[in-house]
């Protein structure tokens, strides 16, 4: 596990002991959720942009319309991609010890645009199967048009970090005497019931993946 941040820019500047930067620990957190934000500048103009990412390997993708500027002004530029999730409300005996539990990455790079039709159509087919195990072979194939249409960037993960909050508030000593109620309230994302199509054949049964779909 690896204490020492890739660069100056990845170091944790506060609380260091939250600060991860083992692979093994960035890419639970990037494969743990499905948005992200990616912040580019534009005509000296600073922008964040949340899309759609998923992980293979030691390289981060995201992707959306061709006509999208965010995708267009960011290839081949320096880009900035975080992702954070939130575990849980966490209450202290004051209001300046109230924090939160959560877990994050920020990513640093140059977005690479991914090029040829068999190569984009492999990067689709691992974002869908990503989420929904079996699907990519039950849908009709991918046309020339939609993948023109569509612009995948690529980074690869070598200038990344993570930083974690976990368990109780932490107060300061005289306050643990208080009555006041203190503690955690878990935050956590839960799949609803799947609602089908309205004009989805009855005859066709909802996917096994949603039915039991794996915790993110």
């Amino acid at each position: 596990m690896s204490t020492t941040p890739p660069s100056e820019r990845t170091r944790a500047k506060r609380i260091h002991d939250r600060g991860a930067y083992d692979r093994d620990t960035i890419y639970s957190v990037l494969d743990a959720g499905f948005v992200c934000n990616v912040a580019y500048v534009i005509d000296d103009s600073p922008y964040v942009t949340p899309t759609i990412h998923w992980r293979e390997g030691d390289q981060i993708y995201w992707h959306g319309s061709s006509a999208s500027r965010m995708l267009r002004r960011s290839t081949n530029a320096e880009v900035c991609l975080s992702v954070a999730h939130n575990d849980g409300l966490v209450l202290a005996r004051s209001g300046f010890h109230h924090s939160l539990n959560y877990r994050s990455v920020m990513a640093f790079g140059v977005a690479r645009l991914v090029e040829g039709d068999d190569m984009k159509t492999a990067r689709l087919k691992t974002f869908v199967e990503r989420l929904y195990p079996g699907r990519w072979d039950t849908l009709r194939p991918v046309t020339t048009k939609e993948l023109k249409a569509t612009t995948i960037l690529t980074m690869p993960l070598t200038e990344a970090s993570a930083k974690i909050r976990s368990g109780p508030p932490v107060d300061d000593e005289e306050d643990y005497a208080l009555s006041v109620w203190a503690g955690v309230l878990p935050l956590t994302t839960v799949p609803g019931t799947p609602v089908p199509c309205e004009r989805l054949d009855p005859a066709i049964p909802i996917p096994e993946y949603l039915n039991a779909p794996e915790p993110g």
